[in-house]
């Protein structure tokens, strides 16, 4: 079920943040939280923001960050978060797998202001603080759903494509004054939304949990495992780095070869 194992990941070398303010949303686990720690471990001040009170509070304390409990579905929300950032890393989502026929449209607005508006707030209003300072990251955890559709994910296919957009309207917008937007796009990671799939469709297809890995998720994967948040984490890094600064409105695969096929 599995090809290779996992490399031992730091993701801060050459990268120094000292000075640098960084906001990541969803980082009360997964993905979010790996990315704060990080951007911390790397001398940023981290703004954690997640809907779960307990679990921002848990990593600020953690990373020495600042928590924000918030529900960025409701967009009035997005104001009470700071604008003084230079390092946005728009990560929260959710996801629902339905046929199209039968696919909630209240879930379908649900995901849409999550995963679209929400960063589309964020972005406008962090631009300026970016552009007074001549400097300034956006990096968007995007999907191999952004760039590939799947049956069933409607709400998130839809989502993700969005967000390839708008990160890349923000990368030309932001151009002139120093500032890049980039997606990430990960194949399966393992997190909490990942292992709530697993159960699900083991439960859906009646087959166990590592067949669910091996045969449903990792089908059209060359690299036969998850992918771990941490690995995410280092390419956000990376990003906000010394040399990537003519990286700016591109897609990066980290998906073990899924869009190589």
């Amino acid at each position: 079920m599995t090809s290779g194992s996992t490399p031992p990941i730091g993701g801060t070398a050459g990268v120094d943040l000292a000075g640098r303010t960084a906001m990541v949303t969803g980082a009360g686990s997964g993905i979010g939280r790996a990315c704060a720690t990080v951007l911390a471990t790397a001398g940023a001040l981290v703004h954690v923001v997640d809907i779960d009170t307990e679990a921002a509070k848990a990593v600020a304390e953690e990373i020495g960050g600042r928590a924000h409990a918030v529900d960025l579905a409701q967009s009035h929300c997005v104001d009470t978060l700071p604008a003084d950032i230079d390092i946005l890393i728009n990560n929260a989502g959710l996801q629902h797998v339905s046929p199209l026929i039968d696919f909630p449209s209240e879930r379908f607005e649900l995901i849409q202001k999550v995963m679209v508006l929400a960063p589309f707030l964020l972005i406008r209003r962090t631009l300026p603080h970016m552009r007074a300072r001549g400097w300034g990251r956006i990096i968007n955890i995007s999907s191999v759903h952004g760039l590939r559709a799947s049956a069933f994910k409607a709400g998130y296919v839809t989502a993700k494509h969005a967000l390839e957009g708008l990160s890349k309207v923000a990368a030309l917008e932001g151009a002139p004054h120093g500032i890049t937007s980039n997606c990430i796009n990960p194949g399966y990671v393992r997190t909490p939304l990942v292992e709530q799939q697993i159960a699900a469709q083991a439960s859906a297809h009646g087959i166990d949990a590592d067949q669910v890995v091996g045969e449903v998720m990792l089908g059209r994967s060359a690299i036969k495992r998850l992918i771990e948040p941490e690995e995410v984490a280092a390419v956000s890094t990376w990003l906000c780095g010394p040399h990537t600064g003519y990286i700016t409105g591109t897609s990066i695969p980290v998906d073990g070869g899924w869009t190589a096929a």
